[in-house]
């Protein structure tokens, strides 16, 4: 563990060496150049920015290290890039902590004394529900417990997860000061982490800074002036306790989550009512409201469903209608309009369900005129109003409970249901096909159908429309959502015109994976107006309506835009609060219009003329952005917004993204991260306790898909041991740089390391160009590092290259360089005393690659590592005695001598069978004919001539096969009847190496072909006949002389 720190120890230091010198000379400044970037001359990626109720974790360090990594790498070849960083204040969640740290010390004081014993009294709640004897508390100790079990007090959060004193954290009372405390933080740990970033260009959202929020107010009003935007009365997703709608990022749980459509059906309960219901009652219309999907399958109701043990209510819905139904039903209808108190569900009589048992029931569409109420003990209470219609010919679950009720009377006596109750009602088909059989629509198609009945049923007031989230939401302030009918401002997302914009800026980029593309496809397909509009939180008022705030979705769209001139606005402030020579009231309507709409020149500006045309400079020049990093949870809202944003305000489709690059999410040693389990890591903690570059190593390790990803804590420990073990390697080889081979690369290990470096700067180019840094990392270290390994032991006492060791260090250095830049700019400048930056140095040049002698290469490998096998296994077989085998003990005097067979050319039935593959096979598609046209084929051969056609088939197949998967792969070449090689030549040029690996004191490589060759064998001779080589596969024997 010691030896660990001091390397990571050292690893850290040279980072804030490297740091701190870039910094000096402003290495990730961005400016454009004099002319128009040509296609490939300018990089321009951004990522969403984080939100600042926290420190940055590894979660984002992982997502932002995409976009580090792909403009590292484009830095590297001389691009010039654009990599800017802000942070987003909007919304709901910095307000609603700051609000529920000040509740909790108006009600538990300063320092906040916390009901005592609350942790202890839910562990032995737990406890004692698992055994089964959890017991009611009575106590005001139990009663605290309980109302406070389960609750993550703020003070806590900020204590326990931010590290903060007691003074420090009253603080936050205020919103303000989280702006002021986490932006700036958020800076320091990226900076740790090394990002590339232009600094100058950072900012926060919301009114605190002036000059966004006159940029956002231009994007609403842009978007209202061509009826984007949007006053209408809409269902959304309303968390009771803000006063507001919620949205995804509003949100606690539920992302992603829209609400639900259903009818409820009005069941009247005929009168007279039961007495347990009271006299509050008397003269009202009272139904069970049951909340259906399927409306066309009413006229098959034999009943309803009720939950005996479930809490029901009988709730006001106006001054005549009663509705029972689930308090939670109730209030999503109270924010819908139904309840005779707007927004307050009026409960007149609190029920059960065994007191619904039985109810007699008037149903709309039903063939029965009367039904009733039964128990069901599977009805949930979390999805829609707790009582549910009963169609057992379309619904197995009401099938199977009927006939339950009908067949045991003993359930239907534990339940009171009389037999009249259910012995009456037969199930009722209704639908054959698709196609309804009964009622006014017979005839019609269930789909064509269901809109008509839906429609016959709230026109009849036998219906209405209601609406609950999908699945539960709960906001940032720890309350249950509802859906609620708001009038409020909407964006026109969905729009048929607008959409096929959308969709046209979609079909020309680029998005590095299908699912991705499936997942816009799919948003696109539904997304609908979006509620912009909040009245509660940080953030940008509404221009025209101030009542209001623009939601924190929908602030943050384009403002990739707005990057390419804040340098100019903020002079290097990010709150917006600095002097510059723009003031945020110049920002008008007409100056964004020209910078970034190709709007005329706003002739009424007071903005210098040389500042306007600047900006207008830096907009067109970096615009498009090229890339946009970002977790593919955003495709459902924010990614999509930003398309559909910059096509209906930059109309011009030359402004539109060109691309995003999405990722799953990042789990830790396997495991979602979680605060509560410990498995977390701040951005600030994973440098501290890996270094930033051994960081960066394991996330580039961790995965590139769209799958969830796996930061692996033994992955970022050992690249601490790999760094630093190369720099002691590099370090050592400089000190023992006379020792090393001078002269011009000459042998065979000299070429094929060689060629392993240019394989590597090709294959790893391409694995940064298409952002996949796991595999960059592998062929550009990875493999990099095993082919050192391989050329150092090939060597021998030969020694390496002295030209070629040093290529391999400065390959290895630029190639590792987007991953590791701070290792890479330690051995660019102190050990290779290169003059500049490494992060600049330009990709490293290299000849093409020859794949031919990888080839040879790695048969030349396989076939010392199968030599080595076999020899063990022929000198264990010795020592044991075994009869027949050719090595005998070696003593002093022996002489252990390999002979090695090779056939270089395939011939008897495996040359007819490679003949007839090489006929059936397209080197276009890499496909073959089918089975039968190649079984064919074979029967119709030489082989299906001969005697012992089966035996000899019995070969064939297994070797075709192989050879058919091969040349999937590889193509055509597999299929030839030589190698692309010598394997003579190969072995001969290789012998001291062979002789070293295997500890042979002699050998010779024979011709297979040559009767001389196998006279050498002696009485061993029958061996290579029972295994004969053929190409790529030779035989030996081992002999002692």
């Amino acid at each position: 563990m010691k030896m660990k720190s001091i390397r990571r120890d050292r690893l850290r230091k040279i980072e804030e060496d490297a740091q701190r010198l870039w910094e000096e000379k402003q290495v990730f400044r961005a400016e454009p150049r004099e002319n128009p970037p040509q296609p490939g001359e300018k990089f321009f990626g951004n990522f969403p920015f984080p939100y600042m109720n926290g420190f940055l974790h590894l979660g984002h360090a992982f997502t932002i290290s995409k976009l580090e990594f792909a403009a590292a790498y484009h830095r590297l070849r001389g691009v010039n890039v654009l990599l800017p960083f802000a942070f987003h204040c909007t919304g709901m969640p910095i307000k609603a902590a700051a609000d529920k740290l000040a509740r909790e010390l108006q009600q538990f004081g300063y320092p906040p004394v916390f009901p005592i014993d609350v942790k202890q009294d839910k562990i032995a709640a737990k406890a004692k529900a698992e055994a089964g004897a959890e017991k009611k508390h009575k106590g005001k100790k139990a009663k605290a417990a309980a109302k406070f079990a389960g609750q993550v007090f703020q003070w806590e959060i900020m204590r326990d997860g931010f590290g903060l004193s007691d003074s420090e954290i009253s603080e936050f009372q205020d919103p303000e000061k989280w702006l002021k405390f986490f932006p700036p933080r958020g800076v320091e740990d990226l900076k740790a982490f090394g990002l590339g970033c232009d600094w100058r260009r950072s900012f926060i959202t919301t009114d605190m800074n002036p000059f966004f929020d006159n940029f956002v107010k231009w994007q609403v009003r842009k978007l209202k002036s061509k009826g984007k935007i949007v006053k209408d009365v809409r269902y959304t997703i309303f968390s009771p306790f803000d006063g507001q709608p919620c949205a995804d990022h509003d949100r606690a749980r539920g992302e992603g989550v829209q609400p639900q459509e259903y009818i409820v059906i009005k069941m009247e309960v005929v009168a007279p009512l039961p007495s347990k219901f009271g006299s509050v009652l008397k003269g009202r219309k009272v139904f069970l409201a049951a909340a259906t999907l399927r409306p066309e399958t009413m006229y098959g109701q034999t009943n309803a469903w009720v939950l005996p043990d479930a809490k029901y209510g009988a709730f006001e819905i106006n001054d005549t209608d009663v509705f029972i139904l689930t308090h939670r039903a109730a209030l999503n209808l109270a924010y819908q309009k139904y309840s005779r108190v707007p927004e307050k569900p009026t409960c007149l009589v609190k029920l059960t369900g065994y007191d619904l048992i039985g109810l007699p029931l008037k149903s709309p569409l039903a063939f029965s005129h009367i039904i009733y109420a039964l128990p069901m003990l599977t009805i949930p209470t979390d999805k829609g109003t707790g009582i549910v219609t009963s169609v057992p010919s379309d619904a197995p679950d009401d099938y199977m409970a009927l006939h339950n009720l009908k067949s045991k009377s003993a359930l239907r006596e534990k339940y009171g249901v009389k037999e009249e109750w259910v012995m009456p009602f037969e199930v009722i088909p209704i639908i054959k096909e698709g196609t309804l059989t009964v009622g006014e629509f017979v005839g019609r198609e269930v789909q064509e159908a269901k809109p008509l009945i839906k429609r016959k049923l709230i026109e009849a007031g036998e219906g209405i429309i209601y609406y609950e989230p999908e699945e539960q939401v709960v906001s940032r302030s720890g309350d249950e959502c509802v859906v609620a009918l708001t009038d409020q401002w909407y964006i026109t997302y969905g729009e048929t015109e607008w959409k096929k914009m959308a969709e046209e800026c979609l079909s020309g980029m680029s998005l590095y994976s299908d699912e991705t593309r499936h997942g816009f496809e799919h948003t696109i397909g539904w997304l609908n107006q979006w509620a912009c509009s909040r009245s509660f939180g940080l953030g940008t008022r509404i221009p025209w309506d101030e009542e209001f705030l623009v939601e924190s979705l929908s602030d943050s769209t384009i403002y990739m835009a707005y990057y390419t001139i804040a340098h100019f606005l903020h002079n290097g402030d990010m709150y917006g609060a600095s002097r510059s020579e723009v003031k945020p009231e110049q920002m008008t309507d007409d100056v964004w219009d020209f910078i970034f709409c190709d709007g005329p020149y706003p002739k009424s500006s007071d903005i210098s003329s040389s500042i306007l045309k600047k900006m207008k400079k830096e907009f067109e020049y970096w615009y498009p952005f090229d890339l946009r990093v970002s977790g593919k949870d955003l495709i459902q809202n924010h990614l999509a917004f930003c398309i559909y944003n910059h096509t209906a305000i930059m109309t011009s489709n030359k402004y539109w993204p060109r691309g995003f690059r999405c990722n799953g999410h990042l789990l830790l040693n396997g495991e979602k991260m979680s605060k509560s389990t410990g498995n977390f890591r701040t951005l600030r903690q994973a440098i501290e306790e890996f270094s930033a570059d051994a960081t960066r190593f394991s996330l580039a390790d961790a995965g590139d898909g769209v799958d969830d990803a796996n930061f692996v804590f033994v992955t970022a420990n050992a690249a601490i041991l790999r760094l630093t073990k190369e720099i002691a390697w590099i370090e050592q080889v400089l000190a023992s740089d006379s020792c090393l081979r001078t002269g011009p690369p000459s042998t065979y290990a000299d070429r094929v390391f060689a060629n392993e470096i240019n394989i590597a700067v090709h294959r790893t180019e391409l694995n940064y160009r298409d952002y996949m840094f796991r595999e960059a990392l592998k062929t550009g270290f990875y493999d990099l590092q095993a082919a050192r390994d391989e050329y150092k032991f090939s060597c021998g006492a030969g020694g390496m290259n002295r030209d070629l060791v040093w290529r391999f260090v400065d390959v290895q250095t630029r190639l590792i360089t987007p991953i590791c830049p701070h290792y890479a700019e330690y051995v660019w400048r102190e050990l290779l005393n290169k003059e500049g930056f490494v992060v600049n140095a330009g990709w490293p040049v290299a000849d093409a690659s020859d794949l031919t002698l990888q080839s040879a290469n790695k048969y030349l490998q396989d076939f010392i590592v199968l030599m080595r096998k076999l020899f063990h296994k022929q000198v264990s077989g010795s020592n044991k005695g075994h009869k027949g085998t050719p090595v005998t003990l070696i003593t002093g005097e022996n002489k252990l001598t390999g002979l090695v067979y090779v056939n270089e050319h395939f011939d008897g039935w495996k040359a007819e069978c490679l003949k007839i593959l090489q006929i059936h096979f397209n080197s276009d598609t890499r496909t073959f004919s089918s089975d039968k046209l190649i079984q064919e084929a074979l029967q119709n051969s030489s082989i299906g001539h001969s005697k012992d056609f089966r035996e000899t088939l019995k070969l064939c197949m297994p070797f075709i096969r192989s050879k058919m998967d091969e040349a999937i792969v590889i193509g055509p070449c597999a299929l030839d009847l030589t190698l692309s090689f010598g394997e003579i030549e190969v072995l001969h040029e290789n012998l001291d190496l062979i002789k070293r690996q295997i500890g042979l004191q002699e050998l010779h490589v024979l011709s297979f072909a040559n009767p001389d060759a196998r006279a050498l064998a002696g009485p061993h001779v029958k061996q290579i006949d029972r295994n004969p080589p053929f190409p790529g596969s030779p035989t030996a024997i081992f002999l002692t002389y």
